[in-house]
């Protein structure tokens, strides 16, 4: 038997380490089809049942073993389907490579079915983008993809005409009259060196030896140096901050966090930002500028793996293109350990008191059930290695105050993009890629109804996820925006309250819905004993808002013209508040 040019695509992606791709059978993919069915002792497919998912399955892949994702589309509507999942690995900066079909080459520009330019489509999302046209192309063009999306943290895409991936791969029909051949090139890829220049340790150095209340604020580019982050914020006495994506940099319970930043952060975050004279940003491009140091506050070094980043949100005095872990290292021994603690001591009791106050919301044992509980149970429960992903909304604010990252935990979801629907995803590829730890999915029930169907994409490969859906029957994190904004709520609850449960079951997996405060725990701990897929669907306070560690005066005052405009269940919202403020001062 020939060997394919599309045997011969998914030999090097073999060749590349590739064991698993993530996708959807289509008439514009069948020779890709048969090339990994050929192939099907050395590379997994993963059938999926919308495109969407298989790119989130690719990007959660890839977030959570650092390798690169891959994920197969058919041509026209297939591959428009992987787009939101994509642009999810752009933003986020993790490497994934989309393969979609085309059309057969004779018929492309006619109007032909399913025709769709997508290499002019792609041009936003991918940092390669080309379309393969002679089979003995084929090695060379996966090569410098997969190397751009590994070099560039980002997507590359290659997309295939039908009649090229069923031609033999060594056919290459057509004279050549320019003064070149398609040469062998080698599946290698190696990192460049991550060592930043003396010059700019020296001067950092000095910055932040005279800084007096120095802040470290730290982002996903930081999570494989956790102790290196340590080392330095002890030296400098200063606390850490984390984004929403770092969250897994610092545990939780370690003294020197003080939190997230930004709306779902903590007050004490808030309060060491607002008095730092010295910020040191360490793989971090947060886009929330409202909540960094006004410029001309403080000095600023930051530490950033890409040069376009350096300097992207904040004047930087000290701009170091370095891996965080090397550049961190280099930097430690160049900085004096810092006597005067105080600063960071001040921010040490500001967040014992702000943990008093999440404790106390908790730990509210009553019916409808409270979302902080719910995510306090699950932390409890969940193991010390747990990998926890969640979708965008009121979810990940929970998912940010209420699951402490200990242990080896992991925790992701959408940063930048900032996605509804990733989170079952992402659940799904943390734990094909790790298959002997916990991996629970925190979204709620507007993300999962998008998506839900990927459930029975677990049960049928027998992944033991566990998904805990936060079931409000809304839209809420867009409901406490348009409050704020003044404006009665409009368009954001769905009803009836949807019942995840038998659904979960028909799929052949455990289903289970929970109504009540005092069977949460329980429903709960049963799930995650289960030794299969598992869902627990918990009914939770539809009016309980995420406030901001901080109520701002034009917050508070949109939130009082929209109670005077009209909005609806404000008494059961106003009696929410009331018992959440009184929970904390007793507490």
């Amino acid at each position: 038997m020939s060997t394919s040019t599309s045997e011969a695509l998914v030999q090097r992606l073999i060749d590349w380490g590739v064991d698993t791709v993530f996708g959807l059978p289509g008439d514009g993919i069948n020779g890709l089809m048969e090339g990994l069915r050929r192939k099907a002792d050395e590379v997994r497919f993963v059938l999926v049942h919308h495109e969407e998912a298989a790119a989130f399955m690719a990007t959660g892949y890839a977030k959570s073993t650092g390798r690169l994702g891959v994920c197969l589309a058919t041509s026209g509507p297939g591959a428009i389907h992987l787009l939101n999942g994509l642009y999810d690995a752009k933003l986020d900066h993790v490497p994934v490579l989309a393969i979609t079909g085309m059309q057969e080459s004779q018929m492309l520009g006619t109007g032909y079915q399913q025709e769709v330019a997508l290499e002019k489509l792609f041009i936003d999302v991918a940092e390669y983008n080309e379309m393969i046209r002679v089979p003995t192309q084929v090695p060379t063009l996966v090569d410098i993809a997969i190397r751009h999306a590994l070099a560039r943290k980002g997507v590359a895409h290659l997309t295939i005409p039908t009649d090229i991936q069923i031609a033999d791969a060594d056919a290459n029909p057509w004279d050549a009259p320019a003064p070149a051949v398609i040469k062998a090139t080698a599946p290698i890829f190696l990192e460049p060196p991550g060592e930043p220049r003396s010059s700019d340790i020296a001067d950092a150095a000095g910055i932040l030896n005279q800084g007096e209340r120095v802040v470290m604020l730290v982002g996903a580019g930081a999570l494989h140096a956790r102790d290196e982050v340590v080392a330095v914020a002890d030296a400098l006495a200063s606390p850490v901050i984390k984004t929403l994506p770092g969250k897994a940099v610092v545990p939780d319970d370690h003294p020197l966090t003080v939190g997230g930043i930004g709306l779902l952060g903590t007050a004490p975050s808030i309060d060491a930002m607002e008095g730092c004279d010295t910020l040191l940003m360490v793989g971090t491009n947060f886009p929330y500028t409202k909540y960094l140091p006004d410029p001309g506050q403080c000095q600023v070094v930051q530490i950033e793996a890409d040069p376009v980043r350096a300097g992207n949100r904040l004047p930087t005095t000290v701009p170091m293109i370095a891996d965080a872990k090397c550049a961190l290292a280099a930097l430690l021994p160049k900085l004096e350990r810092r006597p005067n603690r105080a600063f960071l001591e001040h921010a040490q009791q500001g967040m014992a008191k702000w943990r008093e106050r999440m404790m106390a919301l908790e730990g509210i044992e009553k019916d409808p059930i409270q979302p902080q509980r719910l995510m306090r149970v699950i932390d409890r429960l969940a193991a010390d290695d747990a990998i926890l992903t969640s979708d965008s909304g009121t979810i990940a604010t929970w998912a940010a105050r209420h699951f402490e990252i200990r242990g080896k935990r992991e925790f992701y979801l959408s940063g930048n993009l900032a996605t509804m629907a990733p989170g079952l995803p992402y659940t799904i590829a943390c734990q094909w890629a790790h298959p002997g730890r916990q991996c629970i999915a925190f979204v709620g029930d507007g993300g999962f109804a998008m998506l839900m169907a990927e459930f029975a994409t677990a049960c049928r490969y027998e992944l033991p996820i566990k998904v805990v859906i936060n079931n409000n029957a809304s839209l809420g994190q867009i409901m406490w925006e348009q409050l704020v904004l003044g404006y009665p709520e409009f368009g954001i609850r769905f009803g009836p309250r949807l019942d995840f449960a038998p659904w979960a079951e028909s799929c052949g997996g455990r289903g289970m819905r929970v109504d009540k405060d005092d069977e949460l725990e329980d429903a709960v701990a049963e799930a995650f004993r289960h030794p299969g897929p598992a869902l627990v669907d918990v009914t939770v306070n539809p009016d309980e808002p995420p406030m901001p560690g901080k109520v701002e005066y034009e917050q508070a005052k949109g939130f009082v013209k929209a109670f005077l405009a009209g909005q609806p269940r404000r008494a059961t919202i106003a009696s929410t508040l009331f018992r959440d403020k009184i929970s904390e001062l007793r507490s």
